[in-house]
């Protein structure tokens, strides 16, 4: 995956602060609610962030390829409540 690096991630509660992926490409999900209550994902040097569209500045999640990878492997096989 290309895209910001992944430095400034706190590895012991996969977060970083949204504001410091500045060069991140957020993109909102096609499931999102007219309301606004959207989650944006940014594909990033070996992993991927999510943050919540009405705190860009806020946390954003992040997660490893592999561990990213695995989690839509299980949506997609219904593996998910």
């Amino acid at each position: 995956m290309k895209g910001p690096r992944m430095d400034h991630v706190d590895h012991d509660v996969n977060a970083v602060q949204a504001s410091l992926l500045s060069d991140a490409a957020w993109r909102k999900s096609s499931y999102s609610s007219p309301s606004g209550n959207c989650v944006e994902a940014a594909t990033l040097t070996g992993g991927v962030a999510l943050r919540d569209s009405r705190s860009p500045d806020g946390p954003a999640l992040v997660f490893a390829s592999a561990v990213w990878d695995a989690f839509l492997r299980g949506v997609k096989g219904r593996c998910y409540g």
